[in-house]
């Protein structure tokens, strides 16, 4: 049996466990109701630029049941495309042969020699120009040298990751005003970032250069921002417009009343 001086030990011992339970539960409590809220946005911008270049992609199909004849007539068209590079005065490195394929066909999917429709011979060219004034005038020659396809036009900028930056950081700025308004609405401040990441950065295109493909990019926005350049100066009835750069961020901010 215990004596009176062990239960008096093991009753203190109790009280003290007990006590560091309370303030221990009390400090997890005081840390949480402490602790400031957070709100999460997005933000999206897009920057619509002026194109500085732009970028052809033009196929040449020919075909024959003679193999060289097609060979032949497709290699004809091609280095008259490749010659315009002279006549235009595109530099070499900017024309060049990106696809090549040789297909034989048959009718009705048969391969019988009575059902061969000959050897398809396929070429990709691709001719960036930096002179956008002399777009419309070697696309007029490329089809009357033979080409057959448009495979794709993309206009584009030299200057790209200038306009993302400037994109990216009108996104964190819409990030910013819509978070003051969100929690404006329940009587909260917005107080300072903690996580910041970049969603989506794009930019449009129509452009695909291969044999029966496109693609394209989709884009939102809140914030659209112009950016002044000169205006298209060809004579015709082709029109650069603009190029879309666009960007989204997501931004945790804390709350405080």
């Amino acid at each position: 049996m215990m004596n009176g001086k062990t239960l008096r030990a093991i009753n203190l011992v109790i009280i003290a466990i007990v006590l560091v339970l309370a303030i221990s539960g009390w400090s997890a409590r005081t840390a949480t109701s402490s602790s400031p809220g957070q709100i999460t946005v997005t933000g999206d911008a897009e920057i619509r630029v002026v194109p500085d270049e732009v970028i052809l992609s033009l196929g040449v199909e020919t075909w024959d049941k003679n193999l060289q004849k097609a060979t032949n007539e497709n290699d004809r068209i091609v280095a008259a495309v490749l010659a315009l590079a002279r006549k235009h005065d595109i530099e070499p490195q900017h024309v060049q042969t990106d696809y090549v394929s040789i297909e034989p066909r048959y009718r009705n999917g048969y391969y019988e020699a009575s059902d061969f429709i000959g050897f398809f011979v396929h070429k990709t060219v691709v001719i960036t120009l930096r002179d956008l004034t002399r777009f419309e005038d070697v696309l007029k020659d490329a089809l009357e040298a033979g080409v057959n396809y448009v495979h794709g036009v993309e206009f584009r900028t030299m200057e790209l990751r200038k306009y993302r930056d400037q994109a990216r950081a009108l996104a964190i700025k819409a990030a910013e005003e819509k978070a003051i308004a969100l929690a404006g609405e329940l009587d909260q401040t917005v107080g300072v970032p903690t996580h910041i990441q970049e969603v989506q950065t794009s930019w449009y295109s129509g452009y695909g250069s291969w044999w029966g493909s496109r693609w394209n990019n989709a884009m939102a926005q809140n914030v659209i921002q112009e950016i002044s350049s000169d205006s298209w100066t060809g004579d015709g009835s082709v029109a650069p417009g603009q190029i879309k750069v666009s960007t989204r961020v997501s931004v945790d901010f804390e709350l405080t009343r």
